[in-house]
């Protein structure tokens, strides 16, 4: 699942109980242990892809302080 925060930048969230906090290392939600789905994972980074040629589309710096997109954005 795939919602936007305040300032419009893409967040992933758990498909079982909505939970944003995963464990990396082993691909799971750390609220209901659920496995992410690679689908989900690649909604995840074509949006943040989105976000990015957004952000560097506009005048402005980037949303986040410090942020640089990444160099393929």
């Amino acid at each position: 699942m795939i919602f936007h925060n305040p300032s419009g930048a893409p967040e992933l969230a758990c498909e079982q109980c909505g939970c944003r906090w995963f464990d990396r290392m082993h691909g799971t939600c750390y609220e209901c242990g659920s496995q992410v789905p690679a689908e989900a994972i690649a909604e995840f980074d074509r949006a943040l892809q989105a976000f990015w040629a957004k952000s560097a589309a506009t005048e402005e710096s980037p949303t986040v302080p410090g942020a640089k997109p990444p160099a393929d954005a």
